[in-house]
């Protein structure tokens, strides 16, 4: 599973990257900073189950943290889009051909409004970051047509003409199918994919800057229906770096931070981002990632162990791993995702928690532990 920062050149995506990873890339104020996309590890945030089992974990693919797990993900820095990208303009074709590896993406938009749409800096006030956010949906949407339109024209069924054209997009027939049944083949049918195979969080991203505020209702107003998260990548950015420095103690996603040992110049810098957390509770960059994989691509955690009675592998190690599956995933899925074998010769699942059995078909729930018996 792969998430991709996607918008317009020069509004901070690189600078999201950085933020979240702690990769350093080219970050300046020049349009195309990112042309070859940069990718990543990203960790997303889940209560873990050891608080409430009164145990302590030793995480292998993973990390825990006070009783929060932190679960690796992946995620791609795609260079920035311009007016015409459907056609070629820009980098637009690149843009375009590495968002097909994309499950979801967060669109990290400039809410101060001072890029105009070609990327090139002006000053907070002078673009209308709605405008940002309809023209990159639009190229999409105008991308998907044209390859609808080729699968049309193979003397095939309409439906498997799409499906064949758009299977090296990461889209799935039952997508597809699923959006054909709710509009039709019609010219909503690109824009019916799009929501429902790349699925999309708003960044309002530089919410330090004038503007920014007054943008973001509007913004709340025009797409009541979106997942919009006010950010600002370059205090999260500032943070890390200052973290991994010990001049402050800081969690992603916190609410505040402990100011440990700072000069005048860095103190200052810091009480400003203090106040930017207190106004929106966060910089936005941590909540952004952990939306988009549990509100967008719908998942959850699920811990597998092989001793039920003490949550561990036979090694000993307690809840080890955690694995992310889509809601809806059963005992069976969660077998075939650990090894094929498993899947094939599952018998049943066992629920640690509550030691009752579990069929192969039974949904998992987030949180849940299980012992899988073959």
């Amino acid at each position: 599973m792969l998430l991709a920062l996607v918008g317009k050149t020069n509004v901070g995506k690189s600078t999201f990257f950085s933020a979240s990873t702690m990769i350093d890339v080219e970050i300046s104020n020049r349009i195309f900073t990112t042309i070859q996309p940069n990718k990543g590890t990203v960790y997303v945030k889940s209560n873990c189950p050891c608080k409430t089992l009164k145990v302590t974990c030793n995480p292998n693919n993973s990390k825990c943290e006070n009783g929060t797990r932190l679960i690796p993900f992946q995620l791609m820095d795609i260079a920035g889009l311009v007016p015409g990208a459907h056609l070629g303009k820009g980098l637009g074709n690149q843009f375009l051909d590495d968002i097909r590896q994309a499950n979801a993406m967060i669109h990290v938009v400039d809410t101060s409004g001072s890029t105009t749409e070609n990327g090139e800096s002006t000053g907070p006030g002078t673009r209308n970051p709605i405008d940002d956010i309809i023209f990159l949906e639009n190229e999409i949407d105008l991308w998907i047509q044209s390859i609808i339109e080729k699968g049309m024209k193979k003397g095939k069924s309409a439906e498997q003409g799409i499906i064949e054209q758009l299977t090296g997009l990461s889209i799935s027939p039952e997508k597809i199918k699923q959006a054909i049944d709710s509009v039709g083949v019609t010219n909503k049918l690109a824009k019916e994919i799009r929501k429902l195979s790349k699925p999309m969080i708003i960044a309002a991203n530089r919410m330090d800057l004038p503007n920014s505020n007054e943008n973001l209702k509007k913004i709340k107003e025009q797409f009541p229906d979106k997942i919009i998260v006010p950010t600002c990548a370059e205090a999260e950015l500032a943070l890390r770096r200052a973290n991994r420095a010990g001049i402050v103690k800081y969690t992603p996603g916190a609410s505040d931070f402990e100011i440990l040992n700072a000069n005048e110049q860095q103190e200052t810098a810091l009480q400003s981002i203090k106040s930017l957390l207190k106004k929106y509770g966060s910089t936005g960059v941590q909540e952004c990632i952990d939306r988009a994989v549990f509100d967008l691509l719908e998942m959850v955690v699920v811990y597998p162990v092989e001793d039920e009675n003490k949550f561990c592998n036979r090694q000993g190690s307690v809840l080890p791993d955690a694995f992310l599956l889509k809601k809806g995933s059963t005992t069976q899925d969660l077998a075939y995702s650990i090894h094929t074998d498993i899947g094939k010769k599952l018998i049943c699942g066992i629920d640690a928690k509550t030691k009752k059995r579990l069929a192969k078909d039974y949904v998992l729930n987030n949180q849940d532990v299980i012992k899988l018996v073959v």
